[in-house]
């Protein structure tokens, strides 16, 4: 079984701190804010001022002195002219805001992606990307909707209320401001105690819709090994018992809303019933007049309208501050591998890179490297060789700084890895690597994401010193194809050249070639070599090598077994010794002419 992606995430109350997260993200556009809040204090004042002209129309109709009709209706116009300043005034606010929440979004939206790009590479191993990414956009959805509707709802909502429980007890005493006071605190309280026992609900819907979102992607990512091994009916199962966990989890979700909104429905209706029968018996006793009459259910409709609104607002907000907790848990993870305070940056003079006495473990069960020292001079190229697991691209790992040494030091020119900036650091590397992966756009492009200032003209050049322009030539759309999603469209040998124009693109004092020509042919590894023996004269190379053929010229050689290194030095003095090395080279010989 795989684990799910959310097998960790917290099922205890929310912390309500992730809302304050969110405000610095408010603060770029203080003038707009200082309007829309204007205009939502203007809003609530055209709000409360209806009714009353309502009351007074009312009155003045229904009395039998007044015959003209001009009073009454100047006061229905009033009623239609504060009624659409109500409302454009509400317009103009959430224009207005629409541009905050907008930058707020695209702020929290690169915050979250740079960060992600922060993380080690271990994390990077370890995600589900399918559930990663619906987590990412269901936090920035409730983000924007915590911003919009805490802000200009729930705060308005609140005030509203205390000024009609205030007026209702002023004009017509304390049983109408009991009423309303007993309503709202008891729709409040049903609805926050409702919510918190659904949120259990709601999380686990979406978990379930992460958990579907990672079944569907990893399977479609591995759609070649879908077919290689017949599994479609397997990947179907699986994603059909995803689903029905979904559609398990929604109907939980969908059952507590019922309860939820049926006991809503009941305070409400119970309320007003309540409210319209006390005014109706004190209108029919003469005490109120018909316009107190019609100016209490106004404002009781008034009322219950945006508290009824407040209840789906909070039900949202606890939804969405469950589904935002997931990324601000992102936001707040530290990232393994750190720059130094005042790390400087990286200077290559030489380029002469020295592994000393390097010691490292992926885990405490798992040991890797074990004490490996070795230098490679400025210009030189060492190979790296050794059977499987002894630890060769682990070395090329540490080399980038995407672990941290257990212990022992890599330098470059004298210059600790760990001492200067990740940035300079993998700015002075240009690497090569076994498994060339490419982003779903045109050749050009990823050719040119080795470095994307470079000119057209040094592209076309890493072109031809990879030996592409042929293969570019028989395209019909040349540079401009699209390689699809990893490049998929692309065989192996092709995507290995794109890599290898990438990284002559990239300029680097420093060349770094994992398994570089294994995915190549006879005749395309041999004209491959020729290309990276011209790029590497004037660079300091390391390789990691399969075919010990492709290294048959390297300044020194280096034989890994289990971590250590067992044997090195060049070509011909490691044939001499009748050691690992040469047992190797004689089976790859025998492979090859089998």
């Amino acid at each position: 079984m795989r684990p799910s992606h959310h097998a960790n995430h917290p099922t205890g109350p929310i912390n309500w701190q992730v809302a304050k997260k969110i405000w610095p993200y408010l603060f770029e556009f203080k003038a707009r804010i200082s309007l829309a809040v204007l205009c939502l204090i203007l809003a609530k004042l055209a709000s409360i001022s209806m009714p009353f002209l309502l009351k007074d129309a009312v009155n003045a109709l229904d009395d039998p002195i007044n015959i003209a009709l001009a009073a009454p209706i100047s006061l229905v116009l009033a009623y239609g002219l504060f009624r659409f300043l109500n409302t454009i005034l509400g317009e103009i606010r959430d224009t207005l805001f629409g541009r905050v929440t907008e930058r707020a979004m695209r702020r929290m939206g690169l915050s979250v992606f740079q960060h992600l790009h922060n993380l080690e590479l271990a994390f990077h191993l370890d995600r589900r990307t399918g559930g990663l990414s619906r987590d990412i956009e269901r936090g920035t959805s409730g983000v924007s909707f915590l911003m919009r509707f805490m802000v200009f709802n729930i705060i308005p909502t609140l005030l509203e209320i205390l000024l009609v429980i205030g007026i209702f007890f002023n004009q017509y005493g304390i049983e109408f401001a009991m009423i309303t006071f007993m309503a709202i605190a008891s729709y409040i309280a049903f609805s926050v105690i409702a919510t918190e026992k659904r949120t259990a609900f709601v999380r686990e819907a979406a978990n379930a819709d992460s958990n579907s979102n990672t079944t569907a992607i990893d399977s479609l990512l591995n759609f070649e090994t879908v077919k290689y091994f017949n599994n479609e009916q397997y990947e179907a199962k699986r994603y059909d018992q995803a689903l029905a966990d979904w559609e398990q989890a929604k109907r939980k979700n969908r059952l507590s809303l019922f309860v939820l909104n049926g006991g809503q429905a009941f305070i409400i209706a119970a309320s007003m019933t309540a409210m319209m029968a006390l005014a109706a018996i004190q209108t029919h006793d003469g005490t109120m007049t018909l316009g107190d009459f019609v100016l209490i259910n106004a404002f009781m409709m008034q009322l219950f309208l945006p508290l009824n609104f407040l209840g789906f607002v909070y039900r949202e907000i606890r939804g969405s501050l469950a589904n935002i907790e997931r990324m601000f848990e992102l936001l707040a993870r530290t990232p393994a591998i750190n720059d130094k305070e005042h790390a400087r940056e990286l200077t290559v003079s030489n380029a002469e890179i020295n592994f000393e006495q390097v010691q490292f473990n992926y885990s405490a069960d798992r040991a890797i490297l074990n004490n490996v020292s070795f230098s490679i001079k400025a210009g030189q190229k060492v190979a790296i060789v050794g059977d499987s697991g002894a630890g060769k691209s682990t070395l090329i790992k540490l080399l980038f700084r995407f672990y941290d040494l257990d212990q022992g030091g890599i330098t470059i020119d004298g210059q600790n890895i760990a001492d200067v900036s990740q940035q300079s650091l993998r700015r002075a590397i240009a690497i090569v690597p076994q498994d060339t992966v490419l982003f779903n756009a045109t050749l050009y492009e990823n050719i040119r994401y080795g470095r994307p200032d470079a000119s057209d003209t040094e592209i076309q050049n890493a072109i031809k010193s990879a030996y592409l322009e042929e293969f570019v030539q028989s395209l019909s759309k040349g540079l401009n194809t699209q390689v699809g999603e990893r490049g998929l469209k692309l065989s192996g040998g092709e995507k290995q050249r794109v890599a290898i124009a990438r990284a002559i693109l990239k300029q680097a004092p420093i060349l770094v070639f994992d398994e570089a020509t294994s995915s190549l042919d006879s005749r395309a590894e041999q004209s491959i070599l020729q290309a990276l023996k011209a790029v590497a004269a004037d660079h300091t190379s390391l390789v990691i090598a399969h075919r010990l053929s492709t290294v048959i010229d390297a300044d020194n050689i280096i034989v890994l077994s289990k971590g250590k290194i067992v044997e090195q030095g060049t070509h011909a003095e490691l044939l001499q010794q009748n050691g690992l090395f040469k047992k190797m080279w004689q089976l790859q010989q025998e492979d090859q002419h089998a």
